[in-house]
């Protein structure tokens, strides 16, 4: 049996709730195999652990994270808890980690599931992944942006071209995986830019081109970052893949993701050739916390990526099904009517977990 040790950041407000859920529904897939084990650490960081102590994340935790195997957060931040500059904590954990590990490829998967009803009307095929680059961008200022004289600030955008050829690479060979747009399951990749006002986001696109001549089975296709908000919209079904620079895909996958329910919909991983973190796209939302009632979905389905990327980093092949069932499992209880408060049903956050156990038990 192959042990995996995962550093577990429950972080804040309903962070802990969803983090229960997720390593409930893996430690449940768990016991139909006999090939791998994962162990969670548990580790306390972020804005409440910063407000009582003074300290974002310690450093053996960031060192606990660096050793692990793989790396699984909870809901980071708190809006009333900021830095003396006025920006939030997570930021120190999340990009910090990024940039720490390499974790230059952030992979937003985007998928109307069972039961659940897209705002687009007559929609229903909408299944699409959003990579953005993680590690540069205009992200590649974070923490040491200019001030000067606290009369003018400025942030710069980097684009590299190692950071680019990477994420162009790992969305290439995403597609090559997938089964292709909805609307006709061709395999296409999507540069988003905007280069046609920025040289650096022109050398994105180029450095995209260069990289797609060693896909020639991948279809090419390009985008404005203000067109693909309208098209994804009007014709979410034409999209495989997309790729972007870091501050665009951050946004684009926010908005995306409601176009599938929500943010309790969005999973996420921040994964580089040898690190990788998985947690839910969306916020911590304190004034949920406690109630049981948030959505629990993209924390479970965060867990699910995780083993995935486990399971072929390490060529454990009993982790890619597990991850498989996990999907599984999640849209029978979806299809069962079992929908939490924020898609409109009333599932609580420990009992939506229960029922993906339940379902689980079926398929191992």
């Amino acid at each position: 049996m192959r042990t995996f040790t995962i550093a577990t950041l429950p972080g804040d407000g309903i962070g802990p709730e969803i983090i229960r859920e997720g390593v409930k529904v893996i430690e449940a897939v768990e016991k139909g195999f006999d090939s791998f084990k994962l162990n969670f650490d548990y580790y306390d960081a972020g804005a409440a652990f910063y407000r009582d102590t003074g300290v974002i994340i310690a450093k053996e935790v960031e060192e606990a994270m660096d050793s692990a195997d793989a790396i699984f957060l909870g809901a980071m931040g708190l809006p009333e808890v900021t830095l003396p500059d006025g920006t939030e904590t997570q930021g120190i954990i999340i990009n910090g980690t990024r940039k720490r590990l390499n974790l230059f490829a952030g992979v937003r998967p985007i998928r109307l599931m069972p039961n659940v009803q897209s705002p687009l009307k007559g929609k229903d095929k909408i299944d699409f992944v959003i990579v953005r680059e993680s590690s540069e961008g205009l992200f590649a200022s974070f923490m040491s942006g200019a001030n000067v004289y606290d009369k003018v600030y400025a942030d710069t955008m980097i684009i590299t071209r190692e950071g680019t050829e990477k994420v162009t690479d790992y969305a290439f060979r995403l597609s090559e995986k997938r089964n292709g747009r909805p609307s006709d399951g061709k395999k296409v990749v999507t540069c988003v830019d905007k280069s046609n006002n920025f040289t650096s986001q022109a050398f994105f696109r180029k450095i995209y081109n260069e990289v797609a001549e060693k896909y020639p089975e991948i279809g090419r296709d390009y985008s404005y970052v203000d067109a693909i908000n309208i098209n994804l919209i009007l014709h979410p079904e034409n999209y495989d893949v997309l790729v972007s620079e870091n501050i665009f895909g951050d946004i684009i996958s926010d908005m995306a993701a409601t176009l599938v329910g929500g943010m309790g919909m969005a999973p996420s991983g921040d994964i580089g050739y040898d690190h990788a973190m998985f947690q839910p796209a969306h916020g911590s939302a304190p004034t949920l916390a406690g109630k049981n009632i948030a959505n629990p979905i993209a924390t479970i389905l965060s867990g699910a990526m995780m083993l995935e990327w486990l399971g072929n980093k390490f060529g454990v092949e009993d982790m890619v099904k597990a991850s498989e069932i996990i999907t599984k499992a999640v849209d029978q209880v979806l299809i069962n009517g079992h929908l939490t408060r924020d898609i409109g049903g009333d599932t609580s956050t420990s009992d939506f977990g229960d029922y993906t156990v339940e379902e689980i038990r079926k398929l191992i």
